[in-house]
């Protein structure tokens, strides 16, 4: 087998950017470690979200990372591969670039974990499968959002809400429930890519947040999707 290296692809990228979005895509692990493909379904999930980004703040650069294995390697782990990406982008770009890190599933478990990179100013985790010790990963000064849907079978929604509760000791951290949403985001795509793109447009810009992004950079934490009761 060839050496398996990561690879970033471009979504967007403008003249005069003010800002990158990095999207990192999930994936389970395989009996041996095998290349990403940019077909595979875990891949193809994080293009829409990726474009969502692009339309709504077109000032940003966005790529999309697909890592050097499939899964969490731990010869070579997805916050590796996220650590290869920043300086990347850093040569390319400029160190001063600040960044919103956006990833899904083991993406948004790589996205936090690397969050306290110098550059990623926000971190933006979809229905991340996330182990409770992951809480205590130091997020200070970033701005956080973690959205999970209720009916999420594969990465449980309480683990993801406990890590959010111990990162918010440190960071601006909120978390919305996404109701009816399961791990692939399918059925409540528009809602979990939109979350993504208004929070990375607002951290990264200094734009007004709109609806459940507004409120949780106005200070909420404890969010859903569902109308509050009158």
């Amino acid at each position: 087998m060839s050496e398996l290296r990561p690879r970033l692809v471009d979504t967007h990228v403008p003249d005069r950017p003010q800002g990158l979005v990095l999207v990192l895509h999930g994936g389970a692990a395989r009996r041996e470690r095998m290349p990403v493909s940019a077909a595979q379904l875990s891949v193809l999930r994080m293009v829409p979200v990726a474009a969502r980004v692009a339309r709504t703040a077109p000032a940003l650069v966005v790529q999309r990372l697909l890592n050097t294995s499939r899964g969490w390697d731990s010869r070579a782990t997805p916050v590796d591969d996220v650590r290869w990406a920043l300086t990347r982008v850093a040569e390319r770009f400029g160190p001063d670039l600040p960044v919103c890190l956006v990833g899904h599933s083991l993406g948004g478990r790589a996205a936090l974990l690397a969050g306290s990179h110098p550059a990623v100013r926000a971190v933006v985790a979809l229905a991340p499968w996330l182990y409770p010790t992951d809480g205590a990963t130091d997020l200070s000064g970033r701005d956080v959002l973690v959205v999970h849907g209720d009916r999420d079978r594969i990465a449980r929604p309480e683990i993801a809400e406990q890590v959010a509760r111990q990162l918010a000791t440190r960071a601006r951290v909120a978390h919305v429930t996404v109701i009816g949403g399961t791990h692939s985001m399918l059925r409540h795509i528009a809602t979990f890519d939109g979350l993504a793109a208004d929070f990375a447009a607002a951290t990264l810009l200094g734009t007004a947040g709109t609806g459940l992004v507004g409120r949780a950079l106005a200070g909420e934490q404890w969010l859903s999707t569902e109308p509050a009761a009158r």
